[in-house]
């Protein structure tokens, strides 16, 4: 139902005839997810509805003029930034899309080490401003062209220099948020008219309302402006690099090292990161170039730092003795990034390091030592600038498994999920064939070291249907193995769990039969209690786990 001129015009008086369209071509390019994943079946069974109109707001004021019109008139929205995964899309046909991109603003505040964001402020120029002062910013998973407002106050925000920075949730200061119903909350300091420094109070914390661990990808309203932590950074007012795209090169100083860790089991691999949890000595933890694949990772890495490379040379690459063997050795590995803050502090971290890995029989991956690898590792994690890669194999990728958590229980199945993932590989071949294993992630979701953020990389054709297709398919396999393991919803079920196969959201009553088998089902159905009360007509989305019964 198309909005009529009435309503239309009541949106275009907020935002200014510039800022708002209707026009069939602009809202058909904001239906469809960039990687065109199986959650989506990419141009084959197109999930994302039209929207009504897109909207352009430049001022929290314009935003909550917005969302008191939808509530008027009974209208859904969804805002987005970056547009990188389905939960930045709105779910039904009565619905507009706001579009942040007006809203970028950045303020740094380097005695007290955080910055005041507006939503469409990237990971990147925010590490570039807060680099000029000595310090940095968590950059998450998804890499630095991603909005830190949303990776802050919408969603996990976990990422490499977790371990160092902590994840959204210890990050996320005070914030300036419309709510559902187009009520403006400001929270902890901010409220209290005392500026930006604290997220809690005065008096019942907001915070874990608003975002808790998880975040509310967009379902609870609209945070337009969000204070984030920043941390010591022991380089340069900014990287000096080398090289062209993709073999961008860091050129830092030797207190920066960067090394892949290897071990000879997964046993030994959980424990060598418990001590490095407890040890604190890293700047960054990442099993980062798996996600190519077991079997061609290293000629992968060999591809990509040549500015010439081809994916045509794989075959010859993959068949190099010299990177077979590097291959095995780095069968169960992870990459790790020590900053000294002073040449003392350089040499304690490298010595126990290295104390690490002789007290589980790890070692350091000659291959990932050469001067060129180390210094596009550098690059590459610290700046998380490469995440065009992700689609580099087939076009489309999507992370499943996701077996996050304790390190010791997801490494004791590692090789289980790895052989399930290879035996699909080898059967169909409309899954990449990489070896099974393909899990990459974060050594950790939390400051300091916890459980691993963890995901398997599945790469797939979004253009061809029984690519796309049989991908979903393999995703209710390891579905049901992960039932079998009681370890959860699989990740690519996670996603998928926000859509109906005709094109809406969820119905609740297809939420509490998925919710209900949840380890910890009490925590979705006082999700759903929260949305009752701050979003009773769920304007803005579920992509937010409820249970409405227990």
């Amino acid at each position: 139902m198309a909005l009529s001129r009435e309503i239309y015009q009541a949106f275009e008086a907020v935002v200014g005839a510039r800022n708002i369209s209707e026009d069939i071509g602009i809202c058909e390019s904001y239906r469809a997810i960039p990687c065109q994943t199986s959650d989506h079946r990419g141009p084959f069974k197109q999930k994302t509805p039209l929207p009504q109109a897109v909207i352009l707001p430049g001022s929290t004021k314009e935003v909550q003029g917005i969302v008191r019109l939808c509530n008027k008139y009974g209208i859904q929205f969804k805002a987005s930034t970056t547009f990188w995964s389905v939960m930045g899309y709105i779910g039904s046909d009565y619905s507009v899309q706001l579009d942040m991109r007006r809203m970028r603003r950045i303020e740094i505040d380097p005695k007290n080490m955080y910055a005041v964001v507006e939503p469409y402020a990237i990971g990147a120029v925010v590490q570039a401003e807060a680099m000029k002062y000595g310090l940095n910013i968590n950059i998450p998973g998804v890499g630095c062209s991603s909005s830190v407002a949303a990776s802050t106050a919408g969603w996990v925000g976990f990422g490499p220099q977790t371990i160092f920075m902590g994840a959204a949730t210890e990050n996320m200061l005070a914030a300036e948020w419309v709510l559902p119903d187009g009520e403006v909350l400001r929270t902890g300091s901010l409220g209290a008219g005392s500026g930006w420094f604290c997220g809690d109070g005065p008096g019942p914390s907001t915070r874990a309302i608003l975002r808790a661990k998880q975040g509310t990808a967009g379902s609870m309203g609209i945070c337009t402006r969000v204070a984030v932590r920043l941390h010591p950074w022991p380089g340069p007012a900014y990287i000096p690099s080398r090289g062209m795209a993709p073999a961008y090169k860091a050129n830092l100083p030797d207190n920066f090292k960067a090394y892949t860790l290897c071990f000879p089991s997964w046993d030994a691999y959980a424990e060598g990161l418990n001590l490095l949890h407890q040890a604190e000595i890293l700047y960054l933890g990442h099993r980062q170039f798996t996600m190519f694949g077991r079997d061609i990772k290293t000629a992968m890495i060999k591809i990509l730092n040549d500015p010439d490379g081809q994916l045509s040379d794989l075959e010859g690459y993959v068949n190099d003795p010299e990177l077979k063997k590097a291959n095995e050795d780095m069968k169960i590995d992870i990459q790790v990034i020590i900053a000294g803050m002073t040449p003392r502090d350089t040499e304690y971290k490298e010595k126990a390091l290295d104390r690490v890995l002789e007290m589980v029989g790890g070692w350091k991956s000659e291959f990932m030592m050469d001067p060129e690898i180390k210094d596009w590792v550098l690059m590459y994690l610290l700046r998380m600038g490469h995440k065009n890669l992700n689609y580099v194999m087939c076009g489309g990728y999507e992370g499943n498994f996701g077996l996050s958590g304790n390190v010791f229980v997801s490494s004791s199945v590692m090789e289980e999920a790895s052989a399930l993932k290879k035996k699909w590989e080898d059967e169909h071949d409309y899954i990449a064939q990489v070896g099974g294993d393909s899990d990459m992630g974060s050594i950790t979701i939390m400051g300091g070291g916890g459980s691993t953020g963890w995901e398997f990389f599945t790469h797939f054709d979004s253009y061809e249907k029984e690519s796309v297709e049989g991908t979903a398919e393999f995703f209710n396999a390891t579905q049901e193995w992960m039932n079998q393991k009681k370890l959860g919803l699989d990740m690519g079920k996670w996603n998928q769990s926000a859509r109906r196969p005709d094109g809406y959201y969820f119905s609740q009553e297809e939420q509490d039969e998925m919710f209900s088998k949840l380890a910890q089902p009490l925590v979705a159905y006082y999700q759903y209690r929260v949305r009752e009360a701050f979003n009773p007509n769920n304007l803005c989305g579920s992509y937010y786990r409820t249970l409405s019964k227990v």
